[in-house]
């Protein structure tokens, strides 16, 4: 099973280490210390957190069968005669939709809007990273 330190898993969650710290000290979030002292969170642990939290109705969501919402900031608006490209920044992620210029203009889209990517697709790649070297070499 996989292990993750706190700031690896702050990492995963898009969180600080800090708050992971404050999910564990409340008890919400299991975290035992390894043979060197560190804190650990299993990663059967980390994703039954996550399921948890995404299973909680997020506030003022509509109701639809999408099921991947990200919220963030609009970060970049390019309109031309028709056509229209939104980036939101949702934490470390880059969302970028194209849409009719009119939706743009009717949703009051701008550099600095809150604004959230619903999406539904049929397709999904999923890939792995490739693994990091062990801990403490720094050399062949």
């Amino acid at each position: 099973m996989t292990d993750f330190r706190i700031g690896e898993a702050a990492e995963l969650l898009g969180v600080s280490a800090d708050t992971v710290r404050r999910w564990v000290d409340a008890g919400r979030l299991a975290a035992p210390r390894d043979e060197h002292g560190h804190r650990v969170v299993g990663g059967a642990d980390l994703a039954a957190f996550v399921r948890a939290a995404a299973a909680a109705p997020e506030e003022h969501a509509e109701l639809s069968s999408a099921r991947n919402r990200l919220r963030g900031i609009v970060t970049a608006v390019v309109k031309d005669a028709v056509m229209a490209q939104v980036d939101i920044q949702a934490g470390p992620f880059r969302i970028v939709s194209l849409m009719s210029r009119e939706a743009v203009d009717d949703l009051g889209l701008q550099v600095g809007s809150v604004a959230v990517a619903v999406i539904k697709s049929t397709t999904v790649v999923v890939e792995r990273p490739a693994p990091h070297p062990p801990r403490g070499r720094t050399g062949p």
